[in-house]
């Protein structure tokens, strides 16, 4: 997978950015390609290795994103309920990056919410997740980030009642 720099690109961990430069970096007799990634007021840099397409991907279409977001409108999934499994697991979710695991944790998370309460941990994992998934949306749709956190919760208010 190879970008180019202006390319629009979806972290894994921490949502849409830019590339804004490619650099050559040595470590250890070692060459080693990067991409400087500009996402809000963060720059992080990310190495051309074997595991680039786990921490890089292209931002969906209009019509895969729109078919991601039937996933909120699904039956949740069971998650753990002890809170350090659940946490665990949805730490591991997070990595896959794609927008339709963002949507099946903050499916899956909002309906634990009406069953009984939740920790700090939830609530991060769920922000990060929303954050990540409305920043995505409204990039890929071209509306205002709010426009898009409105319609997520919509939809979710529909699933959950």
């Amino acid at each position: 997978m190879e970008f180019q720099s202006g390319d629009w690109v979806v972290h894994y961990a921490h949502g849409l950015g830019q590339i804004t430069a490619i650099e050559t970096r040595s470590f250890v007799e070692q060459n080693i390609l990067y991409y400087q990634i500009q996402i809000g007021d963060l720059t992080i840099w990310v190495p051309t290795d074997e595991n680039l397409g786990k921490r890089l991907r292209k931002p969906s279409n209009q019509m895969d994103f729109s078919n991601m977001l039937n996933t909120l409108t699904k039956p949740s999934e069971t998650l753990p309920s002890d809170r350090r499994q659940r946490t665990q697991h949805l730490t591991e979710l997070l990595k896959d990056g794609s927008a339709e695991t963002l949507c099946k944790i903050i499916r899956d998370l909002s309906a634990i919410r009406k069953q009984r309460t939740w920790s700090e941990y939830d609530r991060d994992i769920l922000r990060r997740a929303q954050k990540t998934l409305i920043s995505e949306w409204s990039f890929v749709f071209s509306i205002n980030p709010l426009d898009a956190e409105n319609k997520l919760q919509k939809l979710l208010s529909k699933h959950m009642a």
